[in-house]
This record gives structure tokens, sequence and C-alpha cells, in this order.
């Protein structure tokens, strides 16, 4: 058995550093082992751990910074991190070398929230002992289901180890002796609704949630009112302060003291096991999302990633996946979205490793993006059909849209094709339509319109000529001439369509398009200042 993996600020950094944090200031190497995480508090200065990382949250002026450098130093803190972009004065400087903390940075577009998770992990992997064959109480690591039937013979009872949405991870043997409860949690890997409404009511969440020993759960009584049902033991799992889940016990007899302790012991092996498991995932991850980020960036590492994926050296196409924007008062909270989008970047990978098993797909910002090997002619039409079928399974539960760029035959063509899909993929978020798939070039002029319109943003350009006369004439009169203008445009020129578009008189509208020619000073017979006209009312 091997000792524990030390956790230091080098690990960290080597860990999450392309992702999420930023050596600011400060020797990485000469720092002591981190003991613990803290969040910085203002109003309530917390106790800090030996060796504590703390999470500047809030602290922005190199003022703050410099006084909390000081009380961290004298507190034995290895580390602050603070949120980008950090004003490093010399003063900033001085006070980190003086106090002996090394100053990180976490990444814009990170959340605190994140970075506090990642950093659990990445801690309790290094609190686990592993051996040669990465065991953890004699169990191979993360084997969950192994792990639940050992519970079960130490206890001589039927357990579930569930998370904190009650989602069942494992379940051991002999479920055959529970109720129909149990046989419905094994079989829909869930607890049922009205089960765990019912327990919510009784207040069971909230006492397991809150102590350290086992709960005692009563019966809860079938739908039907029919067959037997059986009390529960129940304890929560927890990381430190974090609860993870719990394990769930069908009792056939009451908890005696010694099988109450054996379930406490028990409930911290199985702590090791889900940050172990939890820990394994979120690295995986983040290596395949750097890969998948790096290929589709291009430059000099482009290629190695590819090789890493096992895609270089083929043609493959860049599917762009994203959820469409809530609408206005709708807004998700980030930590619903960044939930959602993870959520849908897991179930696109899934679909696109059943496609073709040598796909590689990954969250990077807000779009998942998926890496389809293709051969033949066809590869553009072959993924406009597995975007389609994806969409079609996710149903109207997520509102997402897929763009597809061209087939890329070298490394190079990588990072082009992933713009093309990025392009393709905001014309469909942008405009709301039925279609939920599209490659660029069926909606290029679009694509180009919405580029046209960013550059006017930047530029802030304001209309001019026949549009701005005709805006201004509304606004001072209460007329409207610029909706007569856009509906007769629109309708290319067909008075009767146009009419009936704005519920108005044919004679209505042409006396109003007569009225706009005079005040705009806008020949409607001339082609170029008819396309003028209309991009103006398009792009502002």
């Amino acid at each position: 058995m091997s000792g524990p993996r030390h956790t230091g600020l080098r690990r960290v950094l080597d860990d999450l550093g392309a992702t999420l944090l930023e050596l600011l200031h400060g020797d990485p190497d000469a720092a002591p082992e981190i003991g613990g995480i803290a969040i910085h508090d203002p109003l309530d200065e917390p106790a800090l751990p030996p060796h504590a990382l703390v999470l500047g949250v809030g602290i922005g002026e190199p003022a703050q910074t410099v006084a909390l450098l000081g009380q961290l130093g004298r507190r034995g803190a290895v580390g602050l991190v603070v949120r980008a972009p950090v004003v490093a004065t010399t003063e900033v400087l001085a006070a980190a070398d003086d106090a002996g903390v090394a100053l990180l940075g976490l990444t814009r577009g990170a959340t605190w929230s994140q970075l506090a998770a990642m950093l659990r992990a990445v801690l309790a992997e290094g609190d686990v002992v592993a051996g040669e064959s990465e065991s953890l109480g004699g169990l191979p690591s993360g084997d969950l289901f192994a792990l639940a039937n050992a519970v079960a013979a130490l206890l001589d009872a039927p357990i579930t180890i569930e998370d904190r949405s009650n989602r069942v991870l494992a379940f051991s043997g002999r479920q055959d002796e529970t109720d129909r409860g149990r046989e419905e949690t094994v079989l829909g890997l869930q607890v049922p609704e009205r089960y765990s409404r019912i327990l919510t009511e009784r207040g069971v969440f909230r006492e397991l949630y809150r102590s350290d020993r086992p709960v005692i759960v009563d019966p809860v009584p079938a739908a039907d009112g029919s067959g037997r049902t059986l009390p529960r033991a129940a304890i929560a799992v927890r990381a430190g302060d974090e609860v993870l889940g719990s394990i769930w016990a069908v009792l056939h007899e009451p908890l005696s003291a010694e099988r109450a302790d054996a379930l406490c012991e028990s409930a911290k092996l199985v702590a090791l096991h889900l940050m172990r498991v939890r820990a394994g995932s979120d690295v995986q991850r983040r290596v395949r999302a750097d890969l998948v980020s790096t290929a589709l960036e291009g430059g000099a590492g482009a290629r190695e990633a590819l090789t890493r994926l096992a895609l270089a050296d083929q043609p493959v196409v860049v599917l762009a996946l994203a959820v469409a924007d809530a609408p206005a008062g709708e807004e998700a909270t980030d930590a619903a979205a960044v939930s959602v989008r993870q959520r849908l970047a897991d179930a696109f990978a899934l679909h696109l490793s059943a496609v073709h098993p040598r796909s590689a797909a990954a969250l990077v910002g807000h779009a998942a993006y998926g890496l389809v090997p293709v051969s033949g002619d066809d590869g553009e039409d072959r993924a406009a059909r597995i975007a389609a079928d994806f969409l079609d399974r996710v149903g109207d539960r997520v509102p997402a849209s897929i763009g597809i760029g061209p087939v890329s035959r070298d490394v190079g063509g990588v990072a082009a094709a992933r713009l093309a899909a990025d392009r393709a993929l905001r014309v469909l978020r942008e405009r709301r339509s039925a279609a939920r798939v599209a490659r660029l070039p069926e909606v290029y002029v679009e694509a180009l319109m919405l580029e046209l319109r960013d550059l006017v943003a930047v530029r802030g350009d304001t209309p001019a000529g026949p549009v701005a006369r005709l805006l201004e004439y509304d606004a001072a009169h209460g007329s409207r001439l610029v909706e007569t203008l856009r509906a007769w445009l629109d309708a290319f020129g067909d008075v009767n369509a146009a009419a009936a578009g704005l519920f108005v008189h044919p004679n209505t509208f042409r006396y109003r398009l007569r009225r706009l020619a005079e005040v705009g000073g806008l020949d409607l017979d001339d082609p170029e200042a008819r396309f003028a006209a209309q991009v103006q009312l398009r792009l502002l």
C-alpha cells in the first residue's frame, strides 16, 4: 500500500491551471501541502485550516488584496485566489512576498462554485490511499457495486447508494428481500417521486443531512395500500462539509448499536470511492475538453491533440451544439444554465460515440463541439442526419440548435470547419426559426448580415440618408412611414400583399408610399436605393 498523493500548489496548477487558474506571483514548489479550502468573508473572518488555499471572492481592488495578503500570511495560508484580471501592482507583489502567500487568478468566465468543486475533487484524490491495484478499503477503486455488496454483507441488509438527487448510483444483492418501494427504486434507478415527496414532508432529508449518525425512517405506505413496507436506516455520505449522497439500508429488524457503527464507518469508505469516481470523471472530462479545444483552435498543438483523440490524418466533420438563449424574463440562473449545458454536452458525447466510437465531444465555453470521422463524399449530409437525430431524441425539453461545418481533410481545416459551424449556429440561435440544424452555405447571407451588424455596433454607426429622415419624421409626427417602407420591401413591391400585412387599404398604402418617397427623398424605382434602405433597416 503506497502513501497518499500529496496535494500542493504545484499539483493544483498542473491539474487546473489550463482551465481555471493561473499563477500570478509566488513559488508553488516552495509552498507546503494544502490543508484545506476556505472562502474569505470580509464580514465574518472564518477559521482557516492549516496551510489553507483561500478563495478571495469579491476582492478586486489592490488595497483589498494587500490587506488580505497580510492577514493570510499571519495565519499561515499557502495561497490566495482572486478573480482575473488582477491589477498586480508593486505593492500587491511586495505584500505577497512579505506574507509568503502565492497569488493566483481565477480565469474569466469560470465560476467560484466550479473552482471550489474542482479543488475539492483534487484534494480528495490526494487523500485517497491507493495501492498498486488502485484499491480502497480492499475494494477496487470506484467500483460502487462491489462496495454496495460489501456494505450489505457487513450490515446484513440490502442497501442502495444514492446521490443528492436520490438517483441510485449502486445497489447490493438481496433486493428481492425488500418491499415494493425499493423494487421501484432499483428498477428505475431513482427514488419514485411519491416516496421522495413523503420523505421531504416528514423532514427525513433535513434530519439526514444534519446528522452524522444513521437516521431511522418509518415505513412509507404503498400507493395502493397493499403489500408490506419496511423501515430504513439512512446515513449521509460526506467529504468534509460537503454531502455527496447517502446510503439506505432496508431493515428486517431494529438497527443495533454495532450495526449503526458499521454503517457510520461504511459511509466514510463510500465517500472515498465517490470522490475518486468524481475526481476521475472531472479530470477525464477536463483533459478531453482541452484536447478538443486545442484541435479546434488550430496552431502548433492541433496535430498532437488530434493524434491523442485518434482523429489525425482522416476527414472529420465539426458539429457545434448550443442551447437557445432564454427569452427575456425567463433567464435561468448561472448554475442552472451551466448544469443544462453540461448535461446536454454529455448526452451529445454519448450520442456521437454510439454513431462512431472514435468521435470526440466536449463542452468548450457555451457550446458543445463534436468531431465525427467521416468517409465518402456525403460527410456533411451524414453529419446533418446525426444532428437531426440527436435533437429529435432531446425533443423540446431543451431548445438546442446545431451548426455543421464542412468536412475537414487535414489539421488546418479543423479550425476553419469550427468557424463555419459557429457561424451557422449563431444564425439558428438568433432567428429562432423552426429549423434546428444548418450548414453555413444554407444560411450564408444571414451570417454575413449578423457579422455586418456586429461591425456597425462596434463603430457606433446610426441610420443615415432617407432612412434617417423617415425615422425623424415618424418620431415627430407619429406616422408609420418606416413601417410602410419595410413592409413594401419585404413584399418585393407587391402593394396588395404589403397592405394586407399592415391591415390597411391598398389605396392608403399607396398614399403612404408616395409620402415616404417625398419625406425621405427616396427613389423607389432605383434598385441601389432600395437595397441601401433595406440593409439599413435590417442592421440598424
